[in-house]
């Protein structure tokens, strides 16, 4: 195990900057994941952090040492890529043990370690087989396989489940938990699905466009969003997001808020004066159905999806026009047509409250 330290790291090519000053620190055993969009840096920090990339500015510390010029080979970690990158002319065997060859291991412990390796991935009866032989989650056991013989300090895997079907994505996302507690070693991941980084992180790095826009536990992230944006990302479905405006004449200890034509009252006050514009976010899961005229606002039912045990319904807000669409999660089936008018409560303790910038200024309380 390892202990890592990002210090003001920068990366430019040429004159455009991609990771603007990442500072962060991984802990011995740690699983830490690094989540966002398409092109918000994530596999060019974990890059940089395996020595695959120059940084431009910054420090990288394993252990206490600074590493910034030191050969990927020499930095004692091991990279599990999306493409896993084997061997296609090698046995199962040979790949695993190709690069303990290389360091001139003794055949006794790299046997010994393929074999373990082998044993604990659940592929010891492939260890003779070639790569095209083998299923897309095989060929993933076996790049894995390879990281793990060579007892690094840190993992590093680049979305490595991304070239998976969906059910074997979950049949590998719970091996890979399994592995990381037998294994006890510090984990690095990279990945877009905020699914994985939910279920399988200690602590989740949420990056935008080349910033750590929060770092902080799964539940952290979910029930206490920094921003607007880490508000949307992390939460499947996504938070709804409701635009109003701070009216005039709340009672003590309230804050009243326009949305449309209705008048939202939320039992808490704000740093916020009348006139400003604000988003209230609400999880689906948070939201209370009635009849039509009984809730916060009313709603158009637009599509509803049965799920057997729950439902998921998609609506549009009848409070003026171009209000966003809504998403609204209750439990069991619920029989709904197209064009239902429903009304909608929040329920104003899970109400989160975002100012014109999209930062929070207020955090609704999770679920208990």
């Amino acid at each position: 195990m390892a202990h890592l330290e990002l210090k003001q790291v920068k990366k430019s090519y040429g004159d455009v900057r991609v990771i603007h000053g990442a500072d962060l620190t991984v802990t011995d055993g740690e699983f830490l994941v690094l989540v966002g969009p398409s092109g918000c840096g994530k596999s060019t920090l974990l890059r940089m952090i395996a020595g695959l990339e120059d940084i431009t500015e910054g420090d990288i510390l394993i252990d206490g040492e600074r590493v910034n010029n030191v050969p990927a080979s020499d930095r004692g970690l091991a990279m599990v890529f999306q493409s896993y990158a084997l061997y296609p002319h090698m046995t199962v065997y040979k790949n695993m043990a190709f690069g303990l060859e290389n360091s001139r291991m003794p055949r006794a412990e790299i046997d010994s370690r393929v074999r373990r390796a082998a044993e604990m991935l659940q592929i010891t009866d492939y260890l003779e087989r070639r790569p095209k032989q083998l299923s897309g989650g095989q060929r993933q056991r076996v790049a894995i396989g390879r990281a793990i013989v060579r007892d690094p300090k840190i993992f590093l895997f680049d979305e490595p489940l991304s070239n998976l079907d969906a059910e074997l994505r979950v049949a590998m996302r719970k091996e890979l938990s399994a592995l990381r507690h037998e294994i006890g070693g510090t984990m690095i991941y990279v990945t877009h699905d905020q699914t994985e980084a939910m279920t399988l992180a200690d602590r989740i790095v949420v990056m935008r466009l080349g910033y750590l826009e929060q770092v902080g536990t799964p539940l952290d992230l979910y029930n206490r969003p920094a921003n607007l944006f880490v508000a949307g990302f992390i939460g499947s479905p996504k938070m709804n997001f409701i635009e109003g405006m701070v009216a005039a004449g709340g009672a003590e200890g309230s804050t009243s808020v326009l949305v449309g034509t209705n008048g939202i009252e939320l039992p808490f006050t704000i740093p916020a004066s009348p006139g400003d514009r604000v988003t209230l976010g609400v999880r689906p899961e948070h939201l209370d159905v009635s009849g039509a005229g009984a809730g916060d606002f009313d709603v158009k039912v637009d599509l509803s999806e049965q799920l057997g045990g729950e439902t998921y319904f998609y609506a549009t807000p009848q409070v003026g026009e171009g209000m966003p669409q809504v998403t609204v999660h209750r439990l069991g089936q619920q029989l709904l047509a197209r064009g239902d008018l429903l009304g909608l409560k929040l329920r104003p303790a899970q109400v989160h409250v975002f100012d014109s910038n999209g930062t929070t200024i207020h955090h609704g309380v999770g679920d208990t």
